[in-house]
């Protein structure tokens, strides 16, 4: 079973519909806090459900369990401390029982979690697909980049 993370952040339409389609990803799973700020561009919310559905017949969830807060981004962002990062959002995921909790939005074959950073050594997304690895050993994790 396949498990992709991408972020839209330094990547045309083209390119990141592209990579969706050429990895077959059969639904989206959006985690980010805020999927419809001005920064998201063409992967804000409602054009993306449009987008994926349109484009690639693919499906859009949004898990909203599975961003950082505010309080998180605003210490990363002020500190630039990666490992307090870590340590804040894992704390945060076990406060919120994840991957359990939605588990069954994430455990499928072909679904792909969604963040902005382009790629995926400082990003939450990856956090989160290790989680769900340690959870379902037989998930191969794929970063589409």
């Amino acid at each position: 079973m396949k498990l992709y993370t991408i972020g839209f952040a330094g990547k045309s339409a083209r390119r990141f519909f592209g990579l969706l389609e050429e990895n077959k990803v059969s639904k989206v799973v959006d985690i980010r806090l805020r999927p419809s700020g001005q920064l998201a561009g063409f992967t804000k919310k409602d054009d993306l459900e449009y987008f994926l559905d349109r484009l690639l017949k693919c499906e859009y969830v949004h898990i909203p369990a599975l961003a950082p807060t505010q309080e998180i981004m605003d210490s990363y962002r002020k500190a630039k401390d990666w490992n307090a990062y870590v340590k804040a959002f894992e704390d945060l995921m076990d406060q919120r029982a994840i991957p359990l909790a939605v588990e069954t939005d994430l455990v499928v074959d072909g679904a792909c979690l969604l963040c902005s950073e382009e790629k995926p050594e400082r990003c939450h997304r990856r956090l989160v697909a290790e989680r769900i690895k340690l959870e379902h050993p037989e998930v191969e994790v794929i970063h589409l980049v």
